[in-house]
């Protein structure tokens, strides 16, 4: 399912239940050398003074903070599921923009699971063929909902290209420059069921990057895994989630802007503000 999301560009350090938020520029001094640059020097001060911990979310305190936001604050599936996309695109078009990549065209492969992190995959797909990129969509479990029919047909009036089957290791390394998890999300508990398994294995030995929606597929969304997915990128919705502080990779963001003041203030959730317009923010 999804949830809410944010980021945030500057001096975050992960610990096992929260990232406390620190200016970078160092100690400031009030020595004849740098009065000019009191300014900055107070910015800086305000900013260290100021540090907040963003709130990781267990499991549970996830799935309430989605059903107030359905029951209580009148958000649709489908508006979230959008937001939500559209956040995982932007935040994609951040760490990997196309002048980056390394082969000759922007390709991306995007591998949807059943439920709702599937549709955020769906969406961010569509989005990141509208930003130049040239995404390719495996969704081998569609369900029987209206909803996700639409995302499915919406991407296809786009022309973006539906696999059959999930490709080789070898295959995917030298066909796409990025793959998109978008399997499982913050509700998966128990086994990963095929023919998850079987692609989950695959994707383990590829050496292309890849970026996870919200939770690495396949691991506890509290305590991780370590013989598991290891992205090289992380893009938490609403807040991280606990086993987010068990990420290694590069780039972890954060998305969403929709988390109404009042739910951040009820769970205490202290995320960061997003600069200017922007949609997401890296943490």
């Amino acid at each position: 399912m999804l949830s809410v999301r944010a980021l945030f560009g500057i001096g975050f350090l992960v610990t096992s239940r929260a990232i406390p938020v620190f200016s970078q520029t160092g100690t400031c001094s009030g020595s004849s050398a740098v009065r000019n640059h009191r300014k900055e020097c107070f910015s800086s001060r305000a900013a260290s003074t100021m540090a907040q911990t963003i709130r990781y979310l267990g499991q549970e305190e996830a799935q309430h903070i989605d059903e107030e936001l359905f029951s209580e604050y009148g958000f649709s599936v489908d508006q979230l599921m959008e937001l939500a996309g559209l956040s995982c695109a932007t935040a994609v078009s951040r760490a990997y923009p196309i002048s980056s990549l390394v082969k000759d065209r922007p390709t991306l492969l995007v591998i949807c699971g059943p439920g709702n992190n599937g549709g955020d995959g769906l969406v961010c797909a569509r989005h990141l063929k509208l930003f130049g990129y040239e995404p390719t969509i495996l969704y081998p479990k569609r369900p029987n909902k209206l909803l996700f029919q639409g995302l499915t047909t919406q991407c296809q009036k786009m022309e973006i290209p539906f696999l059959t089957e999930m490709p080789e290791a070898d295959v995917i390394d030298e066909a796409y420059n990025l793959v998109i998890d978008a399997i499982f999300g913050f509700s998966f508990k128990g086994a990963v069921r095929e023919p998850f398994g079987a692609i989950l294995n695959v994707l383990k030995k590829t050496t292309v990057p890849i970026a996870s929606i919200d939770i690495p597929s396949g691991w506890d969304v509290e305590h991780g895994s370590a013989d598991g997915l290891q992205p090289d990128m992380l893009i938490s919705l609403t807040a991280p989630k606990k086993s987010a502080s068990l990420f290694q990779g590069r780039f972890h963001f954060l998305g969403g802007r929709f988390v109404p003041p009042g739910l951040q203030k009820k769970y205490q959730l202290n995320l960061p503000q997003y600069p200017g317009t922007d949609c997401v923010l890296q943490l």
